[in-house]
């Protein structure tokens, strides 16, 4: 069992550190306290190929390997979650199922320009009716001519504002079908940003889709195949998840140990009080833990391998690890932890929402139970 990285994979997490650590974390509390993301940054990203880390060379992408791309996922949200999250979406939630279910067509004219970063993918399935029980969404697509209108609200749509590319599910005769639509479409309209408790640096808007015109050619798979597009995407999105978590997990570690090797009180340094001692061993305990998961699902997935199972595992756990290393960096610093001053409470209010997109983590649960008892996948209800 070989636990090392290759020496591309090494490459290309340095790469995403060096600039994780030059031009993003700098610049993290600021995006967080004016709730912006800079678009330019996608553009530095993209030079870099961190855009399309393993989407295939002849479509604009690096070629590299999925554990490549968690690698750089961890290394941009250990800086900046809400630009990791970012990142992730566009990368595995719409331009690999481009890859994985397109026609070569929507291949050659769909995927370079998001490899490249001039047009940001977004994902659109949850609805205000739909969120945990996906297979119950209600926006419809209407047959027309050689096509579909479609018409509906999605909810929590990721880089709403500035996506050049939905993917949108949505139901019609033959059941829940996946488009792909171009944010100029007549009839679809980002509305609504949010205003959340944590990721101020990446968008999270509504979706309105009133009559929407998606023609054949945008159809991605199979009609009434959707679903399970839908499915096998958040089966790898979920890694991607638990490497954002990983992320945060490790900057609150990092900033933990640190300060406890600075602060001084009772005339020592705090990392010399065994109650810090203990907090810090069981940070660095979990986090190794968190890896090994995380690694060992992008892996499984690279080898072609079921590993639906394995990714409910790491974004089950590194969630929770996250929101547990985030409060003990708070307590660790004390008032200070509780302040801007120090990107603690960023880390805290980040953290949190790892245990709820991408399927909560009671999902995560029944995900791995049904895995385990062999109960298979869940039947997909058509409602009323």
């Amino acid at each position: 069992m070989d636990f090392e990285l290759s020496a591309e994979q090494r490459e290309i997490q340095a790469l995403a550190r060096e600039l994780a650590e030059a031009e993003i974390e700098p610049h993290a509390a600021a995006w967080d306290r004016e709730h912006r993301f800079p678009r330019e940054l996608f553009g530095r990203l993209a030079e870099l190929g961190l855009m399309a880390v393993c989407i295939p060379e002849d479509l604009g992408g690096a070629g590299a390997d999925f554990l490549s791309y968690i690698l750089v996922l961890e290394e941009l949200s250990r800086a900046d979650a809400g630009v990791g999250v970012a990142v992730a979406v566009h990368t595995s939630a719409t331009t690999l199922p481009l890859v994985r279910f397109g026609t070569d067509e929507q291949k050659k004219e769909l995927v370079p320009p998001l490899a490249r970063g001039e047009r940001i993918g977004a994902f659109a399935l949850t609805e205000a009716g739909s969120g945990s029980d996906a297979a119950a969404l209600r926006t419809r697509a209407e047959p027309d001519g050689d096509g579909w209108r479609i018409t509906g609200v999605k909810q929590w749509t990721t880089n709403g504002a500035y996506a050049g590319t939905f993917l949108v599910f949505a139901r019609g005769e033959a059941g829940i079908s996946a488009f792909v639509l171009d944010a100029e479409t007549e009839g679809l309209k980002p509305t609504g940003e949010h205003t959340k408790l944590g990721l101020h640096s990446s968008s999270t808007t509504d979706l309105v889709l009133d009559g929407a015109y998606a023609p054949r050619a945008r159809l991605l798979g199979e009609e009434g195949k959707g679903f399970h597009i839908a499915m096998a995407t958040l089966d790898g999105g979920r890694i991607g998840i638990a490497a954002q978590a990983l992320g945060i997990a490790r900057a609150a570690y990092e900033l933990s140990r640190g300060y406890a090797l600075e602060r001084r009180q009772f005339g020592q340094r705090i990392a010399d009080f065994q109650a810090i001692q203990w907090k810090l061993a069981d940070m660095a305990t979990e986090l190794d833990a968190a890896r090994l998961l995380v690694y060992r699902a992008a892996w499984l997935r690279d080898r072609g391998e079921p590993h639906g199972e394995a990714g409910a595992k790491a974004k089950l756990y590194v969630s929770s690890v996250a929101r547990r290393h985030t409060g003990e960096a708070i307590q660790i610093l004390g008032g200070y932890g509780y302040t801007k001053e120090f990107p603690a409470e960023r880390y805290y209010r980040d953290a949190k929402i790892t245990e709820i997109y991408e399927g909560t983590s009671e999902i995560q649960r029944l995900v791995i139970a049904r895995s385990i008892l062999g109960l298979g996948e869940r039947a997909v209800p058509t409602p009323a």
